[in-house]
């Protein structure tokens, strides 16, 4: 063997220069740039950390510009890591696969320390946002996160999850359109309020304004825009 042969064979092969073998980059689906296995996998695990209802593969590939093959292996990777597979500590989370979709959730064996947690302050008095948020869903339900959001003009994921933990809302399936989470009141919430069914709510055209008073904010809005500029 020459010289020039051993000093080959001495040479790291790429990407091991630390003596342990790395996980290969992915190149993302517009193919103009190489990230690293590890910035994907952290960036998968960012968006289903915030996800509120399970995400499809299809999902997360357009929201981390990859092939849907390369997610279903980043979330394959991502269950064993949290399963404790690979040597590492088994995380008090477990990735599921639910309706088609991938979602966080705690372990069912933690359950009651989850439900100290969230259950501890559920004698409280409900926040203007819950109120507003619960109101609507009695009148209009079943309503989606989207339907109410788009009421109230802010998101409503934090206060659905107060709702639901303290028995005052549930989930009644999905839309048949959309696929969305649907949301209803509970017998509680009647118990609540003193009433024995959805009936008994406050109508509430007496507190709308008329057709004449729409009217007239109407043309009042067309006639300040009209005198901008």
């Amino acid at each position: 063997m020459t010289d020039a042969q051993q000093a080959s064979r001495r040479q790291p092969q790429a990407g091991d220069a630390d003596g342990a073998a790395r996980e290969p980059a992915l190149e993302d689906a517009q193919g103009d740039r190489i990230v690293a296995h590890e910035d994907h996998l952290a960036a998968l695990e960012a968006v289903l950390m915030v996800a509120e209802e399970p995400v499809t593969p299809a999902e997360l590939a357009e929201a981390l510009a990859l092939a849907e093959h390369q997610v279903v292996v980043l979330l394959d990777e991502l269950r064993l890591e949290a399963d404790g597979a690979r040597g590492g500590r088994e995380r008090g989370f477990e990735l599921r696969e639910v309706a088609g979709g991938y979602r966080y959730y705690s372990r069912p064996r933690y359950a009651d320390q989850v439900s100290a947690f969230v259950l501890g302050g559920q004698t409280s008095r409900l926040s203007q946002a819950a109120l507003e948020t619960v109101a609507i869903i009695a009148y209009r339900q079943p309503a989606s996160r989207s339907q109410i959001a788009a009421v109230r003009g802010v998101s409503v994921d934090g206060v659905i999850r107060t709702l639901v933990a303290r028995g005052l809302v549930d989930t009644v399936g999905t839309d048949p359109v959309t696929g969305a989470t649907q949301y209803v009141t509970t017998s509680l919430l009647l118990e609540k309020l003193g009433l024995d069914s959805l009936d008994q709510l406050p109508q509430l055209s007496p507190h709308l304004p008329g057709i004449e008073a729409v009217g007239e904010a109407d043309g009042a809005v067309a006639d300040g825009l009209s005198g901008e500029g």
